[in-house]
């Protein structure tokens, strides 16, 4: 079997274009590796290769998340056994569900059990705003509104995961992540009365796409015809000042939304899947 091996920043330049042929299902390691680069004393994470040391096959990111990229059968046996030697310390593992799953067949003994596993989560992607009424309502959160987002963006969290984000840690953690997205201009909500009733964030941003999380309604404006003029309005700003396209994925059971999602032109490009923990 071919060796996995820890890549660092010498390797950057091969990572970056085995990441560039996936830009919708590795768009969150590669927003990431822009970022930190692949030096372990500043990056978030470590970065896992598979093939030769001329050439490498697949890749797979360990941090807060495990995500494989690129990776077949024979690259999914080689990184479940190199992670089988480590304690978990990941909260998920989230990706195309070919890998996701065979990772997760292959380590469930040495890391189980999950919380849940959703195996089916359409990746879908849009490149143009929608033709339809746009909600001029949305906006941009500004930095001063983080405490008013804060409470929605716990409620989507909790509905969305099933666990609350205060558990750990008081929800300081969660609540830096809130911060920081409202402050690079990527959170966006429809205020009314003073209480948010959408929102929606740029979760990832890469040059090739910005991929769409945290989208939530309040549970009192449900069923109103909301959620696709408020996309729009997310897609709308994002396709113009952010990146060439969105993304996002769903869970397949998730009826309603994947109902405005095709409303508002997203098409598949593939499937993910999530094993929570």
């Amino acid at each position: 079997m071919v060796p996995v091996r820890q890549l660092g920043e010498t390797e950057r330049g091969a990572v970056e274009r085995l990441l560039d042929t996936d830009p919708y299902g590795a768009a969150q390691v590669a927003e990431r590796v822009a970022a930190r680069g692949l030096a372990w004393w500043r990056a978030d994470g470590r970065v896992f290769g598979y093939g030769s040391r001329r050439h490498v096959e697949a890749l797979c990111w360990l941090g807060g998340h495990l995500t494989p990229v690129h990776a077949g059968p024979t690259a999914v046996a080689a990184f479940a056994e190199r992670l089988a030697a480590e304690d978990r310390t990941c909260s998920s593992i989230v990706g195309r569900s070919d890998a996701v799953l065979g990772l997760w067949e292959r380590l469930s003994d040495h890391w189980g059990p999950a919380r849940d596993v959703r195996p089916h989560q359409p990746l879908l992607m849009a490149d143009a705003v929608p033709d339809l009424s746009v909600d001029k309502a949305v906006r941009v959160v500004r930095t001063e509104e983080t405490d008013l987002l804060f409470p929605a963006a716990v409620a989507m969290y909790t509905e969305e995961v099933g666990v609350s984000p205060m558990l750990d840690d008081g929800g300081v953690g969660y609540r830096r992540r809130v911060a920081d997205l409202v402050r690079a201009r990527r959170a966006y909500a429809r205020v009314v009365d003073g209480e948010v009733i959408f929102k929606a964030e740029l979760a990832v941003v890469t040059k090739h796409t910005a991929q769409i999380q945290g989208v939530w309604v309040a549970p009192d404006w449900r069923g109103k015809g909301l959620a696709a003029p408020a996309l729009a309005a997310v897609m709308r700003d994002a396709l113009r000042r952010v990146a060439p396209t969105v993304s996002l994925y769903v869970n397949d059971y998730n009826e309603p939304a994947r109902r405005a999602y095709d409303r508002c032109g997203f098409r598949p490009v593939g499937e993910f899947a999530t094993v929570l923990f």
